[in-house]
């Protein structure tokens, strides 16, 4: 495990120790549950007790992880069932939401999904950062489609997906180039106003997404 001045740029020791932990979680093997304790997790970081406190907080409201009174935090495991139930809502909700856009082109949206992209590739090696920046690409697509009930409940898949994604990232070396690649061929799909084109453009990086998170193999 690296230091926490590895986990990314500079900030608060609380923000650096949460990105610190969601690269640590993302790392662990998926098929079975682990404990994480305060000052286990401290000690690796090189940090106090109190920004670990703060940051276990944090992602336990986000869903990572649940603290234990007197055990630490426990961190599920995700199945592969769990996986592929996830990345097939995905698939059905964000292939609409690609159609729909492509049918109404907005070089103002189009726009904003660069520069998603251009900040995407700022922090290529750094995962979390990264997968923050994922998140925001699809999260945007979904959100501008403008059904509120589909955005609604892509939400609720959120935890699930970063924590996936988080995983594909901080397991391959590639994974990082392949998805930048894939996220501007859906923009580029987008732009040419062609739902056939954008649709195949999502359900090519939705696929890679699964061969990339290996499911059906010990990760």
């Amino acid at each position: 495990m690296s230091s926490v001045r590895q986990a990314g740029r500079a900030g608060s020791a609380q923000d650096v120790t949460y990105r610190f932990l969601k690269q640590r979680i993302a790392e662990l093997p998926r098929d079975g549950g682990t404990f994480l304790t305060e000052s286990e997790v401290a000690e690796a970081a090189g940090t106090s007790r109190t920004p670990v406190r703060e940051a276990l907080l944090r992602l336990e409201a986000e869903g990572f992880l649940e603290i234990v009174p007197k055990k630490g935090a426990f961190v599920p495991p995700i199945s592969d069932a769990e996986v592929r139930a996830v990345m097939e809502a995905r698939e059905l909700v964000e292939d609409w939401c690609v159609r729909k856009l492509a049918e109404r082109v907005d070089e103002t949206f189009l726009g904003e999904l660069d520069d998603i992209l251009a900040k995407q590739r700022e922090v290529v090696d750094e995962p979390v950062r990264f997968i923050e920046f994922d998140r925001a690409f699809h999260r945007a697509i979904v959100r501008r489609a403008g059904n509120p009930v589909l955005a609604e409940f892509y939400e609720s898949l959120r935890e699930r997906q970063v924590r996936m994604g988080l995983r594909a990232v901080a397991g391959s070396e590639t994974r990082a180039g392949t998805v930048l690649s894939e996220h501007a061929a859906i923009v580029e799909a987008l732009r040419g106003g062609e739902p056939e084109v954008a649709g195949e453009a999502l359900a090519q990086h939705l696929s890679s997404t699964m061969t990339a998170l290996r499911v059906g193999e010990r990760l």
